[in-house]
């Protein structure tokens, strides 16, 4: 069984100041990765927009021990030679702390203000699995593309279906398991616990001997500190997630709910019954989670 990590995904990084209190913020909890994601960010009330690479740059040099990943790339703005060429100057640049994110996009919005057409799924993500064969054979074999670490950077794939899921279990060597399911009319809703048992095990079937070096990935979308949890999960449910009970809430790997001492316990029954061990929340959340990290330490993690 793998040892935890923890990772924090900040949307926004502001000025040089608050990127580095954050980024130092977040070494002093515990955390083992700051991550970027890949959003344009424009718009009314959106962050703003961040670019990946000089932002894990500037983490890397100020976050302490911690690695740098990104969360996701959307392969639909990248060309593999130019990602090539990032990923190896900036996994030189930070001492060989690098990890690549990569996910097939799923935001027509930004496609549209990018002035890039947006294709069905299954065009993106033959993008995808098209990038991530030229990607591993420029980072492995090309002299040119060579970063710190040898073959490559750590590659995560993010995603829900068989196909994505599919090529992750034989591709990456971290699966991120999204659990978005389509929902009609709004945003997608995550996945029950029984649906990520199956996802999980899909994955695994799928990696078949490299299962055992995979790590899994999860992302955890809110973390509720309360002595009350029945409580919290009916408000949760009532103001985000209407297509949960508030036993699924409660069983969703997606929620942490409770004492720090229960949450701690929860993502430790998580690592035993699906195997993830590498947990990411975004930046709002690191407060929440941070304390629950020293407390994992105290039971050995």
């Amino acid at each position: 069984m793998r040892d935890f990590r923890f990772g924090c995904n900040v949307f926004s990084v502001g000025t040089r100041t608050e990127f580095v209190a954050t980024c130092r913020e977040a070494d002093a909890y515990g955390f083992d990765v700051v991550l970027v994601p890949d959003h344009l960010g424009s718009g009314a009330g959106k962050p703003s927009a961040t670019a990946p690479f000089p932002a894990l740059a500037l983490a890397a040099e100020t976050g302490g021990r911690m690695r740098v990943g990104t969360f996701v790339l959307n392969i639909a703005y990248w060309n593999p030679y130019l990602l090539a060429r990032e990923a190896a100057t900036t996994d030189r640049l930070i001492g060989g702390r690098l990890e690549i994110g990569l996910g097939a996009g799923h935001l027509p919005g930004e496609a549209a203000e990018a002035g890039i057409a947006w294709a069905r799924f299954g065009d993106r993500l033959a993008r995808l699995e098209s990038a991530v064969e030229r990607l591993r054979l420029l980072l492995e074999q090309d002299d040119r593309y060579a970063g710190a670490q040898r073959p490559r950077p750590p590659l995560l794939i993010a995603g829900t279906g068989d196909r994505i899921l599919r090529l992750a279990a034989r591709r990456a060597d971290i699966v991120a398991v999204a659990g978005a399911y389509p929902c009609p009319g709004g945003r997608p809703r995550l996945g029950t616990a029984r649906e990520i048992d199956e996802r999980v095990r899909f994955v695994t079937g799928q990696a078949g001997e490299r299962a055992g070096g995979l790590e899994l990935n999860l992302l955890v979308h809110e973390v509720i500190i309360t002595g009350n949890r029945r409580s919290a999960a009916a408000d949760l449910v009532a103001a985000h997630y209407p297509y949960y009970s508030v036993a699924d809430a409660l069983d969703s790997p997606f929620l942490l709910i409770g004492t720090r001492k229960q949450i701690a316990e929860q993502i430790l029954e998580r690592r035993e019954r699906y195997g993830f061990s590498y947990i990411a929340v975004h930046d709002c959340e690191m407060r929440s989670l941070g304390p629950v990290i020293g407390e994992l330490g105290r039971a050995g993690r």
